[in-house]
């Protein structure tokens, strides 16, 4: 039995370009890049070219990235050296601590630093979600105070796919003089991101997620961020932004995966819009419309993420029945994988029980294809018919 993976949005598979771009520097170029002599002079240069390739692809300067092992680093990162630059400051005047917004449905990466700064003096307001999963710019500005330091909301949800209204937030919080935070782990590569061009000021990325490899991550520090603490302490890499001996290959492969992201965009958005509506229109031929729910925005939405529920069915007895058949799928968020709670995302967008828990992700990639995406629609649609049967 083949296995057809529909799991992406938790990680994806290895571009082969990507591997043998690293493959000279897990094997020939060993150098520690802080080294002086040739050893590490080659190891600096692939990360200065892999730093410039990035910043040519995402439209921001080279001095404005700062490589870090991933999405997770790169969020707290963002948010505790911001509350940590305010709570500096503020202790200098004699003023409590600062106010930070974000949203219900962030990753956890987000949610937990958050809670964490909440239990060090901070305020934070997590603004509410529509049923789609979106966040209404009237309530983000309504949150914020006199002493709001960082406003963070994802780009593209990693549950159901919702593309937030990252400028329309970001050109009011500019206004404002708020520094402004975007998760856009799961957008890269999906959406087209120029930073020079969006009103943001700080903004996560990882490799993994657009087929580089595990452990490298970056995060964009605008020049306009005057006010930003380290998260470590340690040697003076990154500008003495991120201590600790570069990741070369996965600086290099990460590169690589950016450069084939940034020049294949508007073809594999074409393929993910493809698959998608073919798992939506097959499931409908084979269950009829009434069989099932799409969760998220119908518009506002990444091209590679469908979250379906299948009221009747729970989560769990779906991914098993799924895995069986051959399927990778997903309840959620692949840092939640194992837990058996109701997805928080879900819950923020105020969807019934029944819908909550019967709730599947399915996402694509650039190795899926059409007919994979027809044969596992058929599978999907037979363990339907067969567990409603049993009752």
């Amino acid at each position: 039995m083949d296995s057809i993976y529909l799991d992406h949005a938790a990680t994806t598979p290895l571009h082969p370009d990507v591997l043998t771009a690293m493959i000279p520097y897990l094997r020939d170029f060993y150098g520690n890049p802080s080294s002086l002599h040739r050893f590490g002079r080659e190891a600096r240069s692939a990360i200065s070219r892999a730093r410039d390739t990035i910043a040519e692809c995402l439209g921001c300067s080279p001095g404005e990235l700062v490589f870090t092992s991933g999405g997770t680093e790169s969020d707290n990162a963002a948010i505790f050296g911001v509350a940590a630059a305010h709570a500096a400051r503020r202790r200098t005047l004699g003023a409590r601590q600062g106010h930070i917004v974000t949203s219900q449905t962030e990753h956890h990466a987000v949610l937990h630093a958050c809670a964490k700064l909440e239990t060090q003096g901070f305020e934070v307001t997590y603004v509410p979600v529509d049923g789609f999963g979106r966040v209404r710019v009237g309530d983000v500005i309504e949150a914020l105070k006199p002493d709001t330091v960082l406003v963070s909301i994802m780009m593209g949800n990693n549950e159901v796919g919702t593309l937030q209204p990252i400028g329309e937030i970001g050109r009011s919080l500019r206004e404002k003089g708020i520094l402004f935070h975007v998760d856009a782990v799961q957008a890269l590569g999906s959406v087209h991101i120029r930073l020079n061009d969006l009103p943001v000021d700080l903004m996560s990325f990882s490799a993994h997620k657009i087929n580089g490899p595990k452990g490298i991550g970056a995060l964009y520090v605008s020049r306009r961020v005057s006010d930003w603490i380290p998260l470590l302490s340690g040697g003076n890499q990154e500008r003495k932004r991120r201590p600790g001996t570069e990741n070369v290959p996965g600086i290099v492969g990460f590169a690589e995966a950016v450069r084939i992201a940034c020049l294949n965009l508007t073809e594999k958005v074409r393929l993910l819009e493809q698959l998608r509506e073919t798992m939506i229109r097959n499931l409908r031929s084979e269950l009829g419309d009434s069989a099932f729910i799409v969760n998220g925005h119908p518009t506002e939405r990444l091209p590679h993420i469908l979250n379906i529920s299948f009221p009747g069915i729970d989560t769990e007895t779906m991914l098993m029945n799924l895995d069986l058949e051959g399927i990778a799928a997903s309840g959620g968020s692949a840092c939640t994988a194992g837990s058996l709670e109701v997805s928080h995302v879900l819950r923020a967008m105020g969807l019934s029980d029944q819908v909550a828990q019967s709730a599947v992700r399915f996402s694509f990639g650039m190795n899926n294809t059409p007919e994979q995406v027809e044969e596992a629609s058929r599978k999907i649609a037979t363990i339907v018919r067969r567990i409603r049967n049993r009752y």
